[in-house]
């Protein structure tokens, strides 16, 4: 059910000056987007199979916004792949895990992901992203 960890997302204020300092310590570089569904900008840094990718905020209202300011920088979130989210789900209510994202939403590159809430995993946001098919 759960493949692999897929990437670590990390809070910042710029990409730009993240991005850079990724860059210059030897971590391959694989592009910018934006997630407007989930009000940030990242870029994606790659790590053997997983990645890193790197939260910037869209405006003050962006989960990310409220985590630099109540947290600063850092690590924000695991995201583990599955190959199938509605069945994962399914799966963490029934066992009630509490989650954020009762169905999945879009994330980076259209991929189908969720939130599980922190208070279900020891203080760690974990994301579920769904095998791309």
């Amino acid at each position: 059910m759960i493949n692999k960890i897929d990437h670590l997302g990390i809070a910042v204020a710029s990409l730009e000056e993240a991005g850079r300092v990724y860059r210059d310590m030897g971590f391959a570089y694989c592009g910018n987007e934006a997630v407007t569904e989930q009000g940030v900008n990242v870029s994606f840094f790659e790590v053997g199979e997983s990645h890193i990718e790197l939260l910037e905020p869209l405006g003050e209202d962006s989960p990310i916004a409220k985590f630099l300011a109540k947290r600063g920088p850092g690590i924000h979130h695991i995201c583990v792949e599955v190959d199938d989210i509605d069945e994962a789900l399914t799966r963490y209510r029934e066992a009630g895990v509490t989650l954020i994202n009762k169905q999945p939403v879009l994330g980076a590159g259209g991929c189908r992901v969720a939130f599980v809430h922190p208070k279900s995993t020891f203080g760690v946001l974990l994301e579920l992203k769904e095998k791309a098919r």
